[in-house]
Order: C-alpha cells, then sequence, then structure tokens
C-alpha cells in the first residue's frame, strides 16, 4: 500500500528505555544530515540532534515514550521518525524493540551503557535502583544531557568493489562507521572523516573541479557517499544555501557549517598565495574546527614541522574532555574523554603505575572486523591483571574497546599520527601495543617509535620483515621453502611484462596490506590496467606485487 512520499523530510530517532514499573527516559536523540530516503547505517547522524525547534523535540520526545509505554516494552527501544520540515506533521518510520546499530552509538555518544542496563531492567530492577557507572552518584532515571556534539559517518565498501553502484537509498551499504565527539559540529565532522581511513581528510579530498555548474547542480542530485564534498564545492563555486537545499533538502544549517569549513580552507589558500600571514588566530581557529596540521600544512605551503612548532610556541594544543553523561554536573568517575582545541585540560594525570597504549583497530571494513576489536579488549584485560594502567584509543561505537569500563582510559578519538601524539604528549605511555589492531595500528608503529614510545610484542623489525615481499622471500629462500614465482613492480607496464613471464592468472595486490584490500587476480592484459589503477588511486609508497595464482 503506498499512500504518498515522505522522501526529503527530516529523519530523527530517538532512543528510549522503559522499566517494569513503567518509568520511561530518553536516553538519547539524534538526527540524519540526510533527509528520508538514505538508510539510517548510510547517512552522516549528528547527536544530540542541532536543527529541531523546541517545540518540534519535545513532540516526538513525547511521542517516544508514549509509543514504548503503550507497547509495554521493558528495557531499550529504537522510534524513528520522519518530520516535515515545513510544518509539525511527522510519521513513525519504525520502531525497534531491541538493541539496534542505534543504541550502540547512542550508548557511546551519552556514555549511558543501554545495554547493560536494559539487562538489570529484565532482572527486575527499576530505572531509579540502577546506579549510574560513570557518576557513580546519579541514577540511570537521569536522562543524558550533552555539552558536546557528536558526529557518525558510515564507512563503506566502494575502495573495495570500485565498480559497485555508490548511490545510497532504503537498502544499506556500510560495512561499519566511526563516530567522533568535539565541542562544534563542523570539528566533530572533521574528525569522523579523517577516522574513516579512506585516505580523505577534509572537504577536499574529492576533486569535483573539472565540472562545470550544470553537471555539478545534476551531480548535487545524486545521492552517495560523495555528497558533502561536493556541497563543500557548490559552497566553493557560491551557490546559496536555498539552492543547495532544494536540490538535496539537506537542511540549511548544516550546508552553513560546511560552508565554514569552506571558508577557512580559503583563508588558509590566501597564505598559500602570499596575501596574508598564518597569524596565531587564524591557526587556533583551524584547529578548533579541527584542521589537521597536514591540511593546514597542505594549503597554506608551509611545511607541516613549522605548522606544529607554530603551535606549540603558542600553546595551541588538544585539550581532552570528559563525557560524564550529565553535562558536568557532576563529576565522572570513569575516564572517557574526546579532544579539543581551546579549552582546559580535565585528562587526570596519573603517575605510578607503569602505562600501556593499546591501539584500537577504527571501523569496521571488509577483511577487518570485530576480531581485531576483541583481541585489543583481550590484551588490554591482561594488561590491567598484570597491575598495568592501560589507555585505549579508538573510534569505532559499535565495538567493545570503545566500552568506557573496559580500559583504565579511552579516548575517543581518530587513529592517525597527529591525533595519536597528542594523547602520547599527555599520557607518556611506557609503551603501546600495535599487533591488536590490524591493519590500522600496524600503520602508526612508525610515528609511535618517532614519538619515543616503545612497541610492545613483535618488534617492528620484525613486523617489516612480514609484510615487506623482499625480505620475507629472502626468508623463505634461506629456510627452503618453496613458494609461488612472484615480480616486485612499480607501473602498469611493468606489471604486464611481469604477469606474461609468470603466465596469466596472477595475483595483483600492494604489498603491506592485510586483509586483501586492493587484492585481484588478473586473467589478462586489460585486468592488469584496471586493478593498477584501483591500487593507484591511492598514492604508494610500497610496490605492488604480481605472483603466479595457483589455483
Amino acid at each position: 500500500l503506498v499512500e504518498r512520499c515522505i522522501a526529503g523530510w527530516k529523519e530523527i530517532e530517538y532512543e528510549v528505555m522503559r522499566d517494569g514499573a513503567g518509568n520511561v527516559i530518553t536516553v538519547c536523540n539524534m538526527e540524519n544530515i540526510d533527509p528520508v530516503g538514505v538508510h539510517t547505517g548510510d547517512s552522516i547522524v549528528v547527536a544530540p540532534s542541532q536543527t529541531l525547534g523546541d517545540k518540534e523535540y519535545q513532540m516526538l520526545r513525547t511521542s517516544a515514550l508514549n509509543i514504548i509505554s503503550e507497547l509495554g516494552i521493558t528495557g531499550g527501544c529504537n522510534v524513528q521518525y520522519a518530520l516535515n520540515p515545513d510544518s509539525f506533521e511527522y510519521c513513525v518510520i519504525e520502531v525497534n524493540p531491541r538493541v539496534s546499530r542505534s543504541s550502540a552509538l547512542a550508548s557511546k555518544a551519552t556514555g549511558y551503557p543501554i545495554a547493560k542496563v536494559a539487562a538489570k531492567i529484565a532482572l527486575g530492577y527499576t530505572l531509579d535502583e540502577i546506579k549510574n557507572a560513570v557518576t557513580k552518584k546519579t541514577y540511570a532515571s537521569f536522562e543524558p544531557m550533552l555539552d558536546y556534539c557528536v558526529v557518525k559517518m558510515p564507512r563503506l565498501p566502494f575502495d573495495k568493489f570500485i565498480s559497485a553502484k555508490r548511490a545510497l537509498g532504503t537498502q544499506m551499504k556500510a560495512t561499519g562507521e566511526v563516530m567522533s565527539i568535539c565541542t562544534n559540529f563542523e570539528g566533530g565532522l572533521m574528525k569522523a572523516i579523517r577516522s574513516l581511513e579512506q585516505h580523505v581528510d577534509c572537504l577536499l579530498s574529492y576533486d569535483f573541479t573539472d565540472l562545470d555548474d550544470s553537471s555539478l547542480r545534476e551531480e548535487l542530485s545524486r545521492v552517495d557517499d560523495m555528497r558533502i564534498w561536493r556541497i563543500a564545492e557548490a559552497l566553493r563555486r557560491g551557490f546559496t544555501y536555498e539552492e543547495i537545499h532544494e536540490i538535496t533538502r539537506i537542511d540549511v544549517w548544516f550546508i552553513d557549517k560546511l560552508a565554514i569549513l569552506v571558508e577557512m580552507e580559503n583563508e588558509l589558500k590566501a597564505v598559500g598565495r602570499g596575501e596574508k600571514e598564518l597569524t596565531t588566530e587564524l591557526l587556533a581557529e583551524a584547529k578548533r574546527i579541527e584542521f589537521p596540521d597536514n591540511v593546514i600544512a597542505r594549503l597554506t605551503g608551509i611545511s607541516q614541522d613549522q605548522v606544529k612548532k607554530q603551535r606549540y610556541d603558542n600553546d595551541i594544543r588538544a585539550a581532552y574532555k570528559m563525557v560524564d553523561t550529565c553535562a558536568a554536573e557532576f563529576a565522572a568517575e570513569t575516564p572517557y574523554y574526546y579532544s579539543c582545541f581551546g579549552s582546559y585540560n580535565e585528562a587526570k594525570q596519573t603517575n605510578g603505575r607503569k602505562k600501556v597504549l593499546v591501539l584500537g583497530s577504527g571501523p569496521i571494513r571488509i577483511g577487518q572486523g570485530i576480531e581485531f576489536d576483541f583481541c585489543s579488549v583481550h590484551s588490554t584485560w591482561a594488561f590491567s591483571k598484570e597491575g598495568y594502567e592501560t589507555i585505549i584509543i579508538n573510534n569505532n561505537p559499535e565495538t567493545v574497546s570503545t566500552d568506557f569500563d573496559i580500559a583504565d582510559k579511552l579516548y575517543f578519538e581518530p587513529l592517525t599520527p597527529e591525533d595519536v601524539e597528542s594523547i602520547v604528549d599527555i599520557e607518556k605511555p611506557d609503551g603501546a601495543v600495535v599487533q591488536f589492531g590490524g591493519q590500522t595500528a600496524i600503520k602508526l608503529t612508525e610515528a609511535l617509535m618517532k614519538m619515543g614510545v616503545p612497541i610492545l610484542g613483535t618488534a617492528a623489525e620484525d613486523v617489516d620483515a612480514a609484510e615487506d615481499r623482499e625480505r620475507f622471500d629472502a626468508i623463505l629462500e634461506q629456510c627452503n621453502i618453496p613458494r609461488p614465482a612472484g615480480h616486485t613492480v612499480f607501473t602498469a607496464e611493468e606489471a604486464k611484462k611481469a604477469a606474461n613471464d609468470l603466465g596469466y592468472p596472477v595475483l595483483v595486490r600492494p604489498s603491506y596490506v592485510l586483509g586483501g584490500q586492493g587484492m585481484q587476480i588478473a586473467i589478462c592484459d586489460e585486468d592488469i590496467d584496471e586493478f593498477i589503477g584501483i591500487i593507484n588511486q591511492i598514492a604508494q609508497e610500497h610496490p605492488i606485487l604480481v605472483d603466479k595464482y595457483i589455483m
């Protein structure tokens, strides 16, 4: 039965809890940046909602509490709404009377452990009997209050499936997601972008400059994973907010926030053209909205080391704030931190016990899933048993490692050298563990060694011997171990020559990968051209391997 189309309405979710006695609270409300029409798992989501007026917020909250009460649900429940942006009309899209991915996000966004509380409710406890694990003073019947902004971005697998349709609709395509926390939306978005690990670090990462204005207008109506980058390009060309809103149905508030990021790019580019200085004020503002040093360096033409030095000289450093479920009304007992610039540090200085830093595995993607995450968790527990103080850095809301009670300290941050270094500066760990975080953590080995953090477990040298094809080959040679014949190449021409020498089919892949990212079986020269093209879309520091493929 098709009654009407609600595409283009705002999509809002409420995460609500109810106990057996009928007490009800909302844990978190979330707003999708994409309007109705894109699955919430493929949307960029912000919590708490940013564009609702008080009347709309209260109306939907009351509705959600009425629904959970009427259905008699005990435990957690997720209610999704479509809200007409031009009136107070709304529809209920769906009600999930269970823990969903949205509940995991709401838990991590607020510090309110939904699954744990729901389990206690199932045992017959009421909300006013369950202690809040974060404050240890308040109870689960207090609604969480947020004094920060949370941004969730989906991790879509189009870097692995190059030829797949990128269009997003009501059928979910994301394999995982990242979450970031900041004191402003722009900063949250910038952090989330670099947490994705898809070789994007700002709104300039995809290039649409070759499109003329009318083609760009057409492209804006496409709903896919590059949409916010297209909107940024439209803003650079002076498209009006109204025009972009008409085409995309994305709220003008979000378009304005993207415009603020574009304005900062222009300021930094002006420095690069020599039209202005990189003043302390400009640098502080760029950092407040979370422009990483490498992007500032790229836009201004000043070296990254110089940008970092100017930051440190003027005391522009990351400060860490706490997630405390109550907007700082009560002190948090569990250290659960996010970074921001231009504030004071709340991360407690702890000395005495030896500290170990465990690097998480980032977003779930093809070839890198929750098994890495749970290895990090077990490693953390083992260190705790031995009396170490444990610190986890990760940005994935769906995983156990980002529960606030796994490690002694949790930093919810992007896993990039700069973000990790800010934490290392404050915590000064005695060692770091990289071998349980998959590709993500191994990539940070070199950066950690430069920061003077010893790598525990397998030495970086030995990891390199296993990952580097030529060194590994030498070991196999030494031990007389047979293996498929292979060549190391850099260009498509060399690869085709190698493939013809070896005889098809061959396996083509970048060296230094886990989980088969960019790995393909080629059966003819055309395949090699295509695959090398895919591999080289991303600047390669390492050669490409062509091995005989044995059926």
